[in-house]
């Protein structure tokens, strides 16, 4: 069965690959089809492998180099961000799940790249910092990080780019609303 294009701002396409926009219906056709998702154009789907391939290409820089793992590098990633943050907040920045944040900080702790303080106001806060060692790590590692990035970004003109961070924005704050 041919695959049509279902994506409400995409015209849909006949089976020879020409647009049917404008054309007319073929009430002939059998009303039973059973419904088809084309990956290809479904945005989730596209965003969802883009983002995967992306992380998984840049692991191999820090995998490979630096001995550390996606989620330890985002762990690390956000803690040079910021000067102090709980697991809680990392888990929520990152959107790793509670038991992958606890591990890639035992394994970040056991390496003495980041160390944790409890909190003066509430002893069951812990605080998550980089250590020396953590902060020399990234001073190698985000350089590569950046150049990496760079390199991929170079098919994309700035305009381009601009054009995709603020698309990005747009469909975060959209999504920020629908789940509401």
């Amino acid at each position: 069965m041919p695959s049509r294009s279902h994506n409400p701002k995409l015209p849909d396409s006949t089976p020879d690959g020409s647009s049917s926009e404008g054309s007319v219906s073929d009430d002939s056709a059998p009303r039973d089809e059973r419904p088809e998702l084309d990956l290809g154009q479904f945005l989730p789907y596209r965003l969802n492998s883009l983002a995967d391939r992306i992380s998984q290409a840049l692991s191999r820089i820090y995998g490979e180099r630096f001995g550390i793992t996606i989620a330890e590098w985002r762990v690390l990633a956000w803690l040079s961000h910021r000067e102090e943050l709980t697991a809680k907040q990392i888990g929520e920045h990152t959107r790793m799940d509670k038991a992958k944040v606890s591990r890639a900080i035992q394994a970040l702790e056991s390496r003495a790249l980041i160390r944790r303080t409890q909190s003066a106001q509430d002893q069951r806060v812990h605080y998550l910092h980089l250590t020396q060692e953590g902060e020399a790590l990234l001073s190698e590692l985000i350089p590569q990080a950046r150049a990496w990035e760079a390199e991929l970004l170079a098919t994309l003109s700035s305009g381009e780019y601009r054009d995709l961070l603020n698309t990005m924005s747009k469909l975060e704050r959209q999504l920020t609303r629908l789940e509401r």
